[in-house]
Parts: C-alpha cells; sequence; structure tokens
C-alpha cells in the first residue's frame, strides 16, 4: 500500500504567489545576472499556452514483496502513480506526479500566468501541476529542473535504500526470519546503494514490546556485521517512547548510525531529552523528522534550537515549489533537508534535482522501480551516489 501524501499547509500555500527576491539574489550571488536570465526565460515560456491536461494510472513495482513498518501492514510490490501530462499550444509537453485533482481552470492560460522559473508555480489552482511545469519549463528551456534551480549543489547525492522492512516477520504463520532481511540488504548494496535505511519498532504493534526490542537489535547488528562498508540509518515511524528508543540505543552497542528517523512522533521535550542522552553516551548521530504530518511548530523549535538536524517533509505531498521556498530557511537555521520519497522512483529522482539544484541535502531515499511505461533516462546510482540526469526537465519520459 502507498502512503498518502499530506496536503500544503494554508499558510505556504498564501505565499507561493510572491517572490523571495532576497533568497533568490542569495543563492544566484548576482541580482541582475539571476534578473536577465530570468526575463529570458519568461519570455520564452510566455509564448506558451496550455493547450491540453491528460491525466494516466502509472503501474510500478518494486523488486520484492514489501513487508511492515511499526505502524503499517505490508506494503506490496509496488503502487500505482497518478500522473499528468501538459501540452501547450506550440506542441511541447511535460509531465509529472499529479498533486491532488487535476484543476479545472488552467487550458488557454499562458504558462508565464501560473509558472516562473524563479520560483516555480505561483498560482494555487496550479500547484496540482507542480512537477508536471517544471518539467515542462525545463523541456522548453532545454535545460534540466536542477539548471533551471542554479546548480548549487553537487553534481551527485548520497542515496540510501528506503526499502529494509519487517521482512522477516513474512508470511504470516511462517516467517522467514533475518536471513531474508540480509539478503534484501545485500541486493540492493550490489544496485549501487552504500546506505540501508532499517526500518524498527517491530514491538509497537507486530510483536510483544520485548521480543520485537530484541529484533529490532539483533536485524541492526546482523547488517553490520553482514555490510560493514554500508551505513546504517534507522526508521521507528513513532513506535517508540523515549525510553524504548534508548534502550534499542544501548542493545546495539558499538554499531554506528548515520541517522535516527522518527523514533517518537516529535515534540521538544522528548527530543530535547534524547539529544542531550545521545550526548551523555558518546553516540554521535543526525535526528531527523518530518514526514508524516509534521507539526512545524514543533519542528521550527527543534531546528532552531539546533536539536534536529534534518527535516523530511514529503517531496511530493510538500510539493517542489515549496521546498524551494524552503530550503534557503533551513541553510539559515543550519539544518539539512532530506526530502521523503517513499513510494516510487519518480520521487527519488525529483529529489535528486532539488538536491543538485538547492544543494544542503544530506541524502535522498532511494525507492527501486520498474515500469513499463517510464522511460527513466540518465539518473545514475552508482557507488553510493545518486546523480540526475541531464537531459531537459526531469530527465523522463511518459511511453505510449
Amino acid at each position: 500500500m502507498q502512503r498518502r501524501d499530506f496536503l500544503f499547509s494554508s499558510a505556504v500555500m498564501a505565499t507561493l504567489a510572491r517572490r523571495d527576491a532576497a533568497a533568490v539574489a542569495a543563492l544566484d550571488g548576482s541580482a541582475e545576472t539571476h534578473s536577465s536570465r530570468i526575463a529570458a526565460e519568461n519570455q520564452e515560456l510566455k509564448r506558451h499556452a496550455i493547450a491540453k491536461l491528460e491525466t494516466a494510472i502509472i503501474p510500478m513495482r518494486w523488486p520484492r514483496l514489501v513487508g511492515k513498518n511499526a505502524r503499517l501492514d505490508v506494503h506490496g510490490r509496488g503502487p500505482k502513480v497518478r500522473v499528468v501530462k501538459i501540452t501547450t499550444d506550440k506542441g511541447a509537453s511535460g509531465w509529472g506526479a499529479l498533486r491532488g485533482r487535476l484543476p479545472a481552470t488552467l487550458k488557454g492560460r499562458r504558462l508565464t500566468d501560473v509558472f516562473d522559473p524563479a520560483v516555480g508555480v505561483t498560482k494555487t489552482d496550479a500547484l496540482p501541476l507542480d512537477f508536471a511545469l517544471h518539467d515542462l519549463a525545463g523541456v522548453i528551456l532545454k535545460m534540466p529542473v536542477y539548471k533551471m534551480l542554479g546548480e548549487h549543489g553537487p553534481k551527485s547525492t548520497p542515496c540510501y535504500s528506503g526499502m529494509i522492512y519487517f521482512d522477516d516477520l513474512e508470511p504470516p504463520g511462517k516467517p522467514r526470519g533475518i536471513d531474508v532481511v540480509l539478503r534484501n540488504c545485500r541486493a540492493d548494496f550490489k544496485r549501487g546503494y552504500r546506505q540501508l535505511k532499517v526500518k524498527i519498532g517491530r514491538g509497537h504493534k507486530w510483536m510483544k514490546p520485548e521480543p520485537g526490542l530484541r529484533r529490532d537489535v539483533a536485524v541492526t547488528k546482523a547488517i553490520a556485521r553482514e555490510l560493514p562498508k554500508a551505513e546504517i540509518l534507522v526508521d521507528g515511524n513513532n513506535g517508540f517512547t523515549l525510553k524504548q528508543i534508548q534502550r534499542y540505543l544501548e542493545g546495539i552497542g558499538d554499531v554506528k548510525l548515520f541517522w535516527i528517523e522518527e523514533p517518537f512522533h516529535e515534540t521538544v521535550d522528548d527530543y530535547v531529552k534524547l539529544r542531550e542522552w545521545l550526548k551523555s553516551t558518546g553516540r554521535k548521530t543526525l535526528l531527523a523528522d518530518g514526514e508524516a504530518r509534521p507539526d512545524w511548530k514543533v519542528l521550527n523549535e527543534l531546528s532552531r534550537r539546533k536539536i534536529l538536524d534534518v527535516q523530511l517533509v514529503d517531496i511530493v505531498g510538500y510539493g517542489f515549489t515549496a521546498w524551494r521556498k524552503l530550503m534557503p530557511s533551513l541553510k539559515k537555521q543550519g539544518v539539512k533537508a532530506s526530502p521523503h520519497a517513499w513510494g516510487h522512483v519518480l520521487k527519488t529522482y525529483y529529489t535528486s534535482h532539488l538536491a543538485r539544484g538547492l544543494g544542503n541535502v544530506v541524502t535522498v531515499e532511494g525507492v527501486t522501480c520498474d515500469c513499463d511505461r517510464v522511460d527513466f533516462g540518465k539518473h545514475s546510482l552508482q557507488d553510493g551516489r545518486l546523480t540526475p540526469s541531464p537531459d531537459a526537465g526531469f530527465g523522463m519520459k511518459l511511453k505510449a
């Protein structure tokens, strides 16, 4: 099953139509040069009007059955992704994941009425087309999306496998045990991942608390022994209490963790206590949160106080335009980004363009998929680093 993307907050939506000129100038290094480039790009986009909107359901396949996490049952073998294709009156086309309902008010409107390459989507009613509009603009301007954003990040970004679930608990009645988790880790390492995000929290729902905690510890230790060259990230999906996550960390001993994600639903009090406890025990790891319907007030407070290291709000649920708006403020706070991309590989590749375009992305969530309807282009995962396609737009094509 596919986790539903959550909607924009009304506060974010209200600001999208206004350009943050100071942030743009700071990112580009020269307000004058930037303004000239954007003016030329807008002149080219202005030639195009939206002529046709077409939707499709694209089935994608994961390389294996994906099991449970701390809260959700078996995820299955892959999602069905709703996408939208935009065609202009000049014959240009772009496509991308559809965010919500298809808007009925956009046909005939100039691209510059709803999109500005400096910031993205500028009208609320066009937000469902966020990814398709970015792709279309890149195609018309003959540039990858990351170049439209300024190429402020590295050419490639670390990328982790987000597919290490509770596969040891399947099938019901005859679970296969830890060996299947290790097999999946080896397969993902062979695919090019050098970071593995391991789901923990079996004792929250699927096992009794103590046996579940022991299994979490045993799985983590076994992966560390099996693949010593891989970095381990762990994700509790809010399935722990503060004391339980402390006991888990004590249990894994000297196993190093790249980050701890969503051990419990974010509160300032619990995260401050966890940070202080980590310092007292000498364990160095990043703390990451914000995926599941985040409390923005809490996230901002944790970021301001240097408690939270990485924000994870979903790349599609929050939106590409909104991430463009958010990233400068995260940089000012000293907080890294890693947009949640679970579900399908389109989200992984969208995030890779955000990472190369704006920088400040510490790692990208990788979701391996096959799909007969999509040519994924020149995106490349090698030795743990993901490089976005240099082709126009997001560098992917829909097949007939």
